[in-house]
């Protein structure tokens, strides 16, 4: 077994180290985020319901959710320990057992994340085989199978295959990426070459999956028949094999951004730094600190995945999309007709040539309108003229009396009273007393203006 500690500095490993009092406060609160979203990511998945626990792809999330927690557990506290002592609080076996814990945390998490990829895809494009032969038995022994085989993996370097070693700032340990040796280097590429495969396969499987999805949303808005439907399976995927699509991606971005400087870091410090040493240039220690910093951010952002993928936020995620989708539009169509009605209302973007020709006739039937007035103007003052001079020959003629004598053009007026009256009176026989008349109440409103006595209209009525 190797026991040997290498500093990348030179430095002695018992050495004080030059550490920042932020760096601590930054290592402490990733900590405890990372092990408050775990935690409650591992209650929000145990709080699920039944048929979703017994999918296989709730399995993988669960061996997802418990391997984020022990890799924050196991890594975080020996940081804030270095950098409360100001010095590695440990010798050889506690570097061995952070860089084992760095290496076998960071290639479980990417090889689970692709036994995700690949079972998404098998339920969406081979739906049969995966209703056949995929349950949640699969998805433990590929997760038992997932925690051997990267557990072989990264002890290699414990056993000879590899070396560990101590990095700048002194607060971490991980192999030794700029190796002079052909064992370390080819282990470097190793471990390099299969997060790079894993990385290739997740990234395949994801696309090929979204593939089919299109497939299938075509197929099903054109009516035809997919291999689901050839299978007796549904042509269109459920709401929760969406929402697990969906999940995944967001994890494989979040997977991507914080694991693939890591990544690169590997091949680029293997295949420059032993030039750089031998060279007598300082290597590059501060992107390989950020790039460690990058994945150390992955068991922490993971847990809110699954938080916020959650069917009722995914829901709600869904419907305020819609909405402010459909908004946007309806703001951008507002803008395209003020813009081409030349600034007119957006409610009349396509009736301005209609307002416009509604104006113009409701112009021309007012000027005609005008012109009749004029023109029947003097017939009108003639016949108010001769009725006002009839009106003031009468002796007890006053302009606002209600008994008027009926004026010109009234002679039917005159002739239905007088046919009344000579009926009533006819229907009275014999003696006075005998006699019974009937009287009718009638009331006569007249309204008058002052300019002549014949505009007064009257409106009776009879009660």
């Amino acid at each position: 077994m190797n026991d040997s500690v290498l500093l990348a500095d030179g430095g002695s490993p018992r050495a004080p180290l030059r550490l920042d009092v932020r760096s601590l406060v930054t290592s402490a609160s990733m900590f405890a985020v990372g092990v408050l979203g775990n935690v409650v990511a591992a209650a929000v998945l145990c709080a699920s319901r039944r048929e979703q626990k017994e999918t296989a792809f709730y399995t993988l999330v669960c061996g997802m959710a418990v391997t984020d927690l022990l890799g924050t557990c196991f890594t975080s506290p020996v940081v804030i320990a270095t950098y409360v002592a100001g010095r590695w609080p440990g010798g050889a076996r506690l570097c061995h057992f952070f860089s084992f814990s760095m290496l076998f945390f960071g290639s479980a998490g990417m090889s689970i994340l692709c036994a995700m990829a690949v079972e998404r895809y098998v339920a969406i494009d081979h739906a049969y085989f995966y209703s056949k032969r995929v349950d949640r038995r699969t998805a433990r022994a590929a997760l038992l199978a997932i925690y051997a085989a990267n557990a072989a993996l990264c002890a290699l370097p414990s056993l000879g295959f590899g070396r560990h070693a101590r990095h700048v700032p002194g607060t971490w340990c991980f192999l030794d990426w700029r190796a002079t040796d052909a064992l370390g280097a080819a282990y470097s590429y190793l471990y390099g070459g299969v997060m790079l495969a894993l990385i290739a396969v997740t990234v395949a499987c994801n696309c090929a999956a979204c593939r089919s999805l299109v497939r299938m949303s075509r197929e099903t808005r054109a009516g035809g028949t997919g291999r689901r439907a050839l299978a007796g399976l549904p042509a269109v995927t459920s709401a929760a094999e969406i929402q697990m699509f969906w999940m995944l991606i967001i994890m494989t971005v979040v997977f991507l951004i914080c694991s693939i400087p890591l990544v690169v870091r590997i091949f680029v410090n293997q295949i420059y730094g032993p030039a750089e040493i031998a060279a007598g240039r300082k290597p590059d220690y501060r992107s390989d600190l950020l790039a460690i910093r990058f994945a150390s951010f992955n068991p922490i952002l993971d847990p809110w995945v699954y938080i916020l993928c959650r069917k009722s936020l995914f829901t709600k995620g869904c419907e305020w999309l819609k909405r402010t989708v459909g908004h946007s539009r309806e703001r951008h169509e507002r803008t395209l007709g003020w813009v081409g009605s030349q600034h007119s209302p957006p409610s009349l973007t396509h009736s301005n040539d209609t307002s416009y020709a509604s104006l113009r006739m409701a112009t021309c039937r007012s000027a005609v309108a005008k012109q009749t007035m004029k023109e029947t103007k003097p017939y009108v003052d003639l016949a108010l003229r001769q009725a006002w001079d009839f009106d003031t020959a009468i002796d007890n003629f006053h302009p606002f009396s209600v008994e008027q004598e009926p004026a010109l053009g009234s002679e039917s007026e005159t002739a239905s009273s007088s046919k009344g009256d000579t009926v009533g009176s006819g229907g009275c026989t014999g003696t006075p007393t005998s006699c019974t008349k009937t009287h009718d109440n009638k009331a006569e409103m007249v309204t008058c203006t002052f300019s002549t006595p014949s505009s007064c209209l009257s409106e009776k009525s009879v009660g």
